[in-house]
């Protein structure tokens, strides 16, 4: 875990967000924003220290999980999309590359279709929900598969936050994301989207992620070891995919 880290709060229309900022902006360099994943934050934080060494980031926590506030009222995928938007503008960021991990991709998604104008890319690492698991028993068996692959600590990790989220909490969760279609999000981006996918990953398979990419405007598919947690397997191994989707996009900067 990082040993520093500068805690943020801001108040949008969906709620009370907070974010945790790691890192110092690098001129010519967008800052990154990271999206939790279900109902879960804190095991982001190694891999977000690893892109604070070339980049500021944020992880930002979602209305009523982790360390946010209740939501406002009702939030499905989109709604949650429109906390990000509404964040972002919040935090004057106009070209940021908005990252989502798990469920936290349909969110990014939705934050780049509903404000282009603020995000730069958007990267999608261990993209859902996957058709092949677009029911709750499917989705539940395989999560079990990829749970297979050693994680030291990471269920440890999620126990205070799943506390925290409660059953009805994850189970919202659940309901939303897969009645979500992010297939349907990333056709209507208009900016470079990456996917970055674990090889030993059991929840996204290699044929949807490729389709994916193909339905992206500009899509780019980056393979790294690991389960569908790789993030907290290795904390550096979506460092260096980021940081060549920033530089690309720093290009492109009107």
């Amino acid at each position: 875990m990082p040993e520093q880290m500068l805690m943020r709060y801001a108040d949008v229309p969906e709620g009370r967000m907070r974010s945790r900022v790691l890192g110092e902006p690098r001129a010519g360099t967008p800052p990154v924003v990271v999206v939790q994943g279900m109902a879960v934050s804190d095991y982001l934080l190694p891999a977000c220290a690893a892109v604070g060494e070339w980049t500021q980031i944020f992880l930002l926590d979602l209305p009523g999980y982790a360390g946010s506030g209740q939501p406002t009222h009702y939030l499905d995928v989109r709604g949650y999309g429109e906390a990000v938007a509404h964040w972002l503008e919040a935090a004057a960021l106009d070209h940021a590359v908005v990252v989502g991990h798990s469920s936290g991709t349909q969110v990014a998604a939705w934050a780049g279709v509903l404000c282009p104008e603020r995000v730069a890319a958007v990267c999608l690492a261990s993209p859902t929900v996957d058709p092949v698991a677009r029911s709750l028993p499917r989705l539940l068996l395989r999560w079990r598969l990829d749970g297979r692959y050693p994680t030291p600590g990471l269920q440890q990790n999620h126990v205070p936050e799943w506390k925290r989220a409660g059953v009805r909490g994850i189970a919202h969760l659940l309901r939303v994301h897969l009645a979500d279609k992010l297939e349907e999000q990333v056709a209507e981006l208009s900016m470079p989207v990456l996917i970055i996918k674990g090889t030993d990953d059991r929840i996204s398979t290699d044929r949807w992620v490729n389709e994916l990419c193909q339905a992206a405007v500009e899509g780019e598919v980056a393979t790294v070891p690991g389960p569908h947690t790789f993030t907290w397997v290795d904390p550096h191994a979506w460092s260096q995919p980021l940081q060549r989707l920033a530089r690309r996009t720093a290009g492109s900067r009107p």
